[in-house]
């Protein structure tokens, strides 16, 4: 069971909009949401979920709007709180923004929407290019004879249409990995990860099925190919076109996909990364009136690959001034405002090494104040390329027309929140 009613609220604690689904609540118990949730945060103790009496308030904040789940069940939280960021989604679809203004502009809009994403405290469709096809901003356009609801909405196949024709099949997989990277200044890794998503732009005619093979470490033990080189998946989410049931029994990745862009699948590797790009730096300060800044790059990729766009943003002390530099590739310049370098370089190969000097004039006051030492961060994107070793062995497209579909893979690893401290 999910919620009994469902509220959009502004800053204030006012009703915009609200939604009863099961009728067995007092509309009013709402009042009492905004005191409770302000004492709370005044006592810093701010909670997700917010009870008075028998009735529980499942509450997000977006923007400045709250939005509330009433219910007085013992429901499933965590479903619950799903639902408010789907929704959030949903209205971002239509509305660019959810904010008030986008609220009181679209009133008629939002309670249609409401109506159709949940029924009597159950979610039902909440994929907005689903609602699209039936719910307009232009709002509806009444029609002689009772109204048929698209075939997705009664279909168990419920985020793709039926009768889609294109003169060309095609699917553009993209496999994107982050690398999440902190390193202290002694040089020691001291967190890395890997997160990765697939994306999927689906140009295929009528109802296909998809099947996507992937080197996956467990999949290649039950079928007893060990030896290969495998991946060790964790996190595994999937987009709700994936038949979980076959994933659980075999590891086979089965799903009829919706039309257009979606996300397929997450996934997370914990596992020690090799730096892509390290970073070296000496920052020296000369009797108080000029500071040397001294920034070695290296690649630590193979040399067939290349890593584009590569900003290293060096910090420097915040009362420099007049900056001089020399670069053995790139250009630097000083951002003042954010108090540092920013070092460009739009083709970095992999197995090269590159150098950066920066002289800073400072103040001639002495002064001792020590400045919190923040890190150099560097932000980078290498097409082709995945750092945990990951492939698509195969990606089949099977349809009853029998049409010949081309796939199209492409690898791309970037920068997440890859940081390196310095002395």
């Amino acid at each position: 069971m999910s919620a009994s009613a469902i509220f959009i609220l502004d800053l204030k604690g006012k009703v915009l909009i609200c939604r009863n689904y099961m009728g067995n609540m007092d509309m009013n118990e709402i009042d009492h949401f905004m005191p409770i949730l302000m004492k709370r945060e005044e006592e810093a103790e701010a909670t997700p979920l917010v009870t008075h009496g028998s009735s529980h308030f499942l509450w997000i904040k977006h923007s400045n709007l709250y939005l509330v789940a009433m219910t007085k069940k013992n429901a499933n939280a965590s479903l619950v709180y799903a639902f408010l960021y789907k929704i959030v989604q949903v209205f971002k679809e239509y509305f660019k923004e959810l904010e008030e203004e986008s609220i009181r502009d679209n009133f008629v809009t939002v309670y249609e929407l409401m109506d159709e994403v949940m029924d009597f405290g159950f979610p039902q469709t909440t994929d907005s290019k689903i609602l699209q096809e039936y719910i307009t901003q232009q709002g509806h356009k009444l029609e002689i004879g009772a109204p048929r609801p698209p075939a997705t909405v009664t279909n168990a196949v419920s985020w793709r249409s039926e009768g889609i024709k294109y003169r060309k099949n095609e699917v553009f997989m993209d496999v994107i990995e982050s690398v999440n990277l902190l390193v202290n200044a002694n040089g020691s890794v001291l967190r890395s990860e890997i997160v990765g998503t697939v994306k999927l732009k689906v140009v295929l005619s009528g109802m296909p099925e998809l099947r996507l093979g992937l080197n996956d470490k467990v999949l290649f033990e039950i079928t007893g190919r060990e030896k290969s080189k495998t991946v060790e998946l964790e996190d595994v989410k999937f987009h709700q076109c994936v038949r979980l049931s076959r994933f659980e029994n075999d590891r086979t990745i089965s799903f009829i996909p919706p039309d257009g862009e979606s996300e397929l699948m997450s996934y997370r590797l914990n596992t020690t990364v090799k730096p892509l790009i390290w970073i070296e730096s000496v920052i020296e300060k000369f009797s108080h009136s000029r500071v040397e800044i001294k920034v070695k790059a290296r690649s630590q990729f193979k040399s067939r690959s290349t890593a584009n766009n590569v900003s290293i943003l060096v910090p420097v002390p915040s009362d420099a001034d007049s900056p001089k530099f020399k670069t053995s590739t790139g250009t630097a310049k000083w951002v003042p405002e954010k108090s540092v370098v920013l070092w460009n370089i739009k083709s970095f190969p992999g197995g090269k090494e590159y150098t950066m000097r920066a002289h800073f004039g400072l103040p001639s006051v002495d002064s001792d104040d020590l400045e919190a030492k923040r890190p150099i961060t560097v932000d980078f994107e290498i097409p082709y390329f995945t750092v945990s070793g990951i492939q698509v062995r195969y990606l089949k497209i099977i349809e009853k027309s029998g049409y010949q579909a081309l796939p199209w893979v492409r690898y791309i690893t970037q920068s997440g929140d890859y940081q390196l401290r310095t002395k």
